[in-house]
């Protein structure tokens, strides 16, 4: 148990990056990964306010509701209200879990909403032709090798995959209609369009409640001596995993670094490569 500050004091979590997308070097947002600050922030105040900054142009549907079920449930147990605020980006995953809030807030220039499913992808089966490839695949199960961008795309692997979109989005479609009953002002059809919008105009849609930032709201509700209390998330990437490990701190040599890095079963350099230009590719929706 944190102890309790003389000051009026608000736990603030900031939840930043892709959902769900990790690698060693690169951690994302997972249940698993601010499960035990989730736990820290609804437990550190006397104060019945919890904050959370969300800078996040969204990722894993499945991490989404997880992280957004946990934030709900404690605040039920601890009894808190939760304020969320949207800085660069909330949209899509991000969203998701800015729905968490029971007032939500955003900046005149935040990017809103994109309440849809994507899935993107390559064919690359023109290419391999042409270099003279020949791909082998065996598979016990008739679909198993469903939407390899290898092979050529099939109508019926298509028609699964946007069945099973159309689940995820009426998941995605009911929470936010139930978090933000009586407030939304658009019509469906635009609003769960997978359209995005300024922090301007999502007040204006209802997805926001207003347009302010963490310190301003917070004073305004508790003081102007309140105090901000950043509750570090979880996880962290290869290298601060590393270098908080005694074994390796003591040894301090290259060997040892090589021998920690196999035994904590870290994936190549490459996967990192590839999961920075998945995230960049998410970011650059939003113009960022």
């Amino acid at each position: 148990m944190w102890p309790f500050s003389s000051r009026p004091t608000v736990p603030v979590l900031r939840f930043s990056g892709p959902i769900g997308m990790a690698t060693p070097l690169r951690p994302g947002l997972s249940i698993g990964v601010v499960a035990g600050a989730l736990e820290k922030a609804f437990s550190a105040s006397r104060l019945e306010s919890v904050a959370i900054v969300i800078n996040s142009p969204g990722g894993s549907p499945v991490q989404s509701n997880l992280i957004f079920r946990r934030i709900r449930q404690l605040a039920h147990e601890k009894k808190k209200k939760v304020y969320v605020f949207c800085e660069d980006v909330a949209a899509s995953g991000g969203y998701f879990l800015a729905v968490a809030g029971d007032e939500i807030y955003a900046d005149p220039s935040s990017i809103v909403g994109s309440i849809g499913v994507i899935s993107a992808g390559f064919g690359l089966d023109k290419a391999i032709e042409k270099l003279g490839i020949e791909r082998r695949v065996y598979t016990a199960g008739l679909n198993k090798g469903s939407l390899d961008p290898f092979l050529p795309e099939k109508a019926d692997d298509v028609a699964r995959l946007v069945a099973i979109q159309k689940d995820v989005h009426e998941v995605f479609k009911g929470i936010v209609a139930e978090r933000r009953r009586g407030k939304l002002k658009g019509d469906d059809g635009e609003l769960f369009s997978g359209a995005f919008w300024s922090g301007g105009r999502a007040v204006e849609l209802g997805l926001v409640d207003g347009l302010s930032d963490l310190r301003t709201k917070m004073v305004e509700l508790h003081g102007d001596k309140v105090r901000l209390r950043p509750i570090p998330l979880g996880g962290g990437g290869l290298l601060s995993r590393l270098f908080r490990a005694p074994s390796l701190a003591a040894r301090g040599n290259l060997g040892s670094l090589a021998a920690g890095m196999a035994a904590t079963g870290q994936s190549s350099l490459g996967t990192d490569i590839l999961s920075t230009l998945e995230e960049r590719a998410l970011w650059q929706r939003y113009g960022l």
